[in-house]
């Protein structure tokens, strides 16, 4: 579990943390969420104590960070997953961390396997792909079979397969009991991927629940709607009292009323309607409409 108590941080007077409290809990993925410059990488150097709060605590199962005697084996971490000696091979890269935590030798090949980078143990850090680094930083993590883990942007530099790992490794990780925190840009992968959402902006709490609750707090259905006819038929919808706005690609998108009731205006007045769907709103457009973004 992962506790944050009234986390504060200023730089230069300004609030980046404002007193942020959420908890985390175990057997869940939980996303972290946030517009650029909200104050997600603060807060994750804060919870790591790499940054020095001004106020609040964060704990892990009970104790702060530093505290830990193998931080290694009780929190497994990657913010910067290029943070390794270029000259270093991924193994050894592993077996230093392994050795300075107290963990089995043994485990550095089955954090590599893990990974996919079984093949890759010898080569040198500084010739590995992003998205082979990127797996490397998730190793480094994984290596203490810790019951924790907080990853920052961990989908970064994946191709669509390493994506759909990823995805299914940290799904199996909470499956398991652990504490599975991630930061993410990428509304879609999030949704696929978390079962709960920590969403801050200014530095400041917005949301702390499941995505499901989320979506359908933030954002609302509609009726997409394509006709040859889109000027007659935001007429006939107006004089029903309907609003309809047009999307990017020329249809109407149309709020507040189910697809039949267009469909059944449509016959009444004569129009033609190529489709009529129903659209479940996104995280996206709930992140957006929460957070102020383009609508």
């Amino acid at each position: 579990m992962i506790e944050v108590r009234n986390l504060t941080k200023r730089h230069r007077g300004r609030a980046v943390v404002d007193d942020l409290s959420f908890t985390v809990e175990p057997g869940h993925v939980t996303g972290f969420l946030g517009p650029n410059g909200a104050g997600k990488s603060t807060t994750m150097r804060l919870m790591l104590g790499l940054d020095h709060p001004c106020a609040g605590r964060v704990l892990f199962d009970g104790g702060p960070y530093r505290s830990l005697p193998d931080p290694l084996r009780r929190v497994g971490a990657m913010l910067d997953p290029s943070a390794v000696h270029r000259g270093r091979s991924a193994h050894d890269h592993l077996l230093w961390l392994a050795r300075t935590n107290r963990v089995p030798r043994g485990r550095v090949g089955e954090v590599l396997e893990t990974v996919g980078l079984g093949d890759a143990a010898g080569r040198k850090a500084g010739s590995l792909s992003l998205g082979m680094t990127q797996r490397l930083g998730i190793a480094a993590a994984l290596l203490g079979d810790p019951p924790v883990l907080l990853l920052d942007e961990p989908v970064n530099g994946l191709d669509p397969e390493g994506v759909l790992w990823i995805r299914g490794l940290l799904r199996a990780l909470a499956a398991e009991g652990r504490t599975v925190f991630f930061s993410s840009h990428l509304m879609g992968e999030t949704a696929l991927t978390a079962e709960r959402l920590v969403v801050i902006g200014g530095g400041r709490l917005l949301a702390d629940t499941t995505v499901r609750r989320f979506v359908e707090e933030n954002a609302r259905s509609h009726v997409r709607l394509r006709t040859p006819e889109p000027g007659r038929m935001r007429e006939a919808l107006a004089m029903a009292g309907i609003q309809a706005g047009e999307a990017e690609d020329g249809s109407l998108e149309v709020h507040g009323v189910e697809a039949a009731r267009v469909g059944e205006l449509a016959s009444a007045n004569g129009l033609t309607v190529h489709e009529a769907s129903t659209r479940s709103p996104s995280l996206e457009e709930a992140f957006l409409r929460l957070t102020g973004g383009p609508r």
